[in-house]
């Protein structure tokens, strides 16, 4: 697998300047990566489809400028090459109503018309150009399965009392799910990002770790031994500009 972490090209893709303001590519990023999340949920589509149709779109815009495209139909056609990926396949034809209906809430659907034969075309075509672009590098690891084995693990050491009246879990896989509106998901190696966002879920509400203090090395480095806090610490930073930034466009 493609190493692509810590790369200028990838530091570029974060869409922030030097002087830390939010591009305007960036809003848009994050603005197209909220649609194919509430599109893929209405599609019926599984956290790691939708996660890959978010992984495809971020890869393809490392590979080419937002300006000559459109990111709505590209991020249309990451969907329907998610679902070839991860073998849960969708029509176009479903794919084109869910998305008419997101950016036109008010308006009626489709009909089977030139337009309608049109967008469909379109999105083959652009599922076309991003395989080549992407050089047909489109399956990717994810950190879900990470995160549910270290919350797992993590569970059987905890107090149950203290695990049960927290909700560590479920704001763990919210901040997964939410890293996805950035770049993060390929900054970073899927483990790293699946402990840091435990780690970060933990801190949020204070829960510590068993005999974490004594022990000789940090519990998030005996999931990952080559993760140090130096680099949790990025990932936490990049979670809270994705945050910042939906308060900004919210």
């Amino acid at each position: 697998m493609e190493t692509l972490w810590n790369t200028p090209t990838f530091m570029d893709s974060a869409g922030l300047s030097e002087a830390g303001q939010v591009s305007a590519d960036a809003r848009t990023h994050f603005r197209v990566c909220r649609f194919i999340m509430e599109a893929g949920v209405k599609l019926g589509l599984r956290s790691v489809p939708i996660a890959t149709a978010c992984t495809i779109y971020h890869r393809f815009f490392m590979e080419v400028p937002l300006e000559p495209y459109d990111p709505y139909l590209v991020a249309m056609a990451a969907l329907y090459l998610a679902g070839k990926v991860e073998e849960q396949h969708l029509r176009t034809r479903d794919i084109i109503n869910v998305s008419h209906r997101y950016l036109h809430p008010r308006s009626d659907l489709l009909e089977l018309d030139m337009h309608f034969w049109e967008l469909r075309d379109s999105i083959v075509q652009c599922e076309l150009l991003m395989l080549r672009v992407l050089c047909f590098r489109v399956s990717f690891q994810h950190p879900h399965k990470y995160l549910l084995h270290y919350l797992l693990s993590l569970k059987h050491w905890m107090n149950r009392h203290s695990w049960d009246r927290t909700p560590v879990a479920v704001a763990a896989w919210a901040l997964l799910r939410d890293s996805y509106h950035g770049p993060l998901c390929l900054q970073h190696p899927p483990q790293h990002l699946a402990a840091s966002v435990l780690y970060l879920a933990l801190q949020c509400y204070g829960v510590e770790v068993p005999a974490d203090a004594e022990a000789e090395r940090p519990w998030w480095q005996v999931f990952s031994e080559d993760l140090s806090k130096n680099v949790i610490d990025q990932i936490v930073l990049g979670l809270i500009q994705i945050y910042t930034l939906d308060t900004e466009i919210s």
